[in-house]
């Protein structure tokens, strides 16, 4: 069962806002996850090796958020708020506690732009208020000729596959799922898309997977597919360097060695690497018609 906690804070406001993600603001609903990606940035010792143990519900997070877009909706200080950004907003815990869905509702209220990421199907559930927010959104004065909708919606995947999703992401909707979910929303007219975040080097990376990939999101008629290499910290039991090397080793030996050499002495795959993936992926961008930015960037 989840902890319940109050919060201190909820609206965290960015120092700059990144060019793929668009956040003015990020926003938490839950501390933990129980999608248990392995690769996950956040992975570290003091959640545990299962996040879902450490779940904790930040159960007065709408009123929190309530009374800071209050304030700054009365300064004008409009922004994208991306939810969630070191969670899921749409874990199994959403199911009873709703949270998420109370927070659009103050985000609503106040018009506020939003970016939603996840890799769950349940956001269906919310599309009603989806649409109030896409439909009442007030931009930031900066993007309002650049930005396509005041509501963008991101699936993220690191492959399409269900059986090699659910070795590195065992927690998390199916792949499978999260495609049709993401074919309703563009039925919808919601500007979504799909975060490619993290690649998996020699599994997912490859080019037959990678043209699998970008036919499967093409079909769906996602807006952009933004890719990324796989990074890996720490040296505990919990961190996800150590996890993803205990699972290359179970289930793919054969790259062992591949992968000691991509990691054991860096945190990023090597220059080389990144720098082949990035020209392949700006090649299958063009081949696609798929941009690799939610807003494109100038050549």
């Amino acid at each position: 069962m989840p902890q319940l906690i109050q919060a201190k804070t909820i609206l965290n406001k960015t120092k700059r806002r990144d060019p793929w993600f668009l956040d003015d603001y990020t926003v938490n609903p839950y501390s933990g996850c129980s999608f248990n990606c392995l690769y996950c940035y956040i992975r570290g010792s003091k959640y545990g090796t299962h996040m879902e143990e450490k779940l904790a519900v930040k159960e007065n997070a709408p009123a929190l958020l309530d009374k800071a877009l209050a304030l700054r909706a009365r300064k004008g200080q409009y922004g994208y708020i991306v939810l969630s950004s070191a969670t899921d907003p749409y874990l199994q815990a959403e199911k009873t506690f709703k949270l998420t869905r109370s927070l659009l509702e103050v985000i609503l209220k106040y018009r506020f732009p939003l970016h939603m990421i996840t890799k769950s199907d349940l956001i269906s559930r919310d599309f009603d208020l989806l649409e109030e927010i896409k439909s009442k959104a007030i931009l930031p004065d900066d993007l309002k000729d650049k930005a396509p909708s005041g509501l963008l919606i991101t699936f993220s995947f690191s492959t399409v596959d269900d059986q090699l999703a659910h070795v590195f992401e065992p927690g998390a909707t199916p792949p499978s799922k999260r495609l049709v979910t993401l074919s309703d929303c563009l039925t919808r007219q919601f500007h979504a898309g799909v975060s490619l975040m993290p690649l998996l080097p020699h599994l997912s990376d490859t080019g037959e997977h990678l043209h699998e990939m970008m036919t499967a999101f093409q079909r769906a008629g996602a807006r952009y597919v933004m890719p990324a290499s796989l990074t890996l910290f720490g040296h505990n039991t919990a961190d996800s360097k150590v996890l993803v090397m205990n699972a290359i080793a179970q289930h793919f030996p054969h790259l062992t060695e591949k992968y000691l050499r991509f990691f054991e002495h860096r945190n990023e795959m090597p220059k080389y690497y990144t720098e082949a993936l990035d020209k392949k992926m700006k090649e299958l961008a063009a081949m696609y018609d798929l941009p690799d930015r939610i807003i494109p960037q100038p050549a």
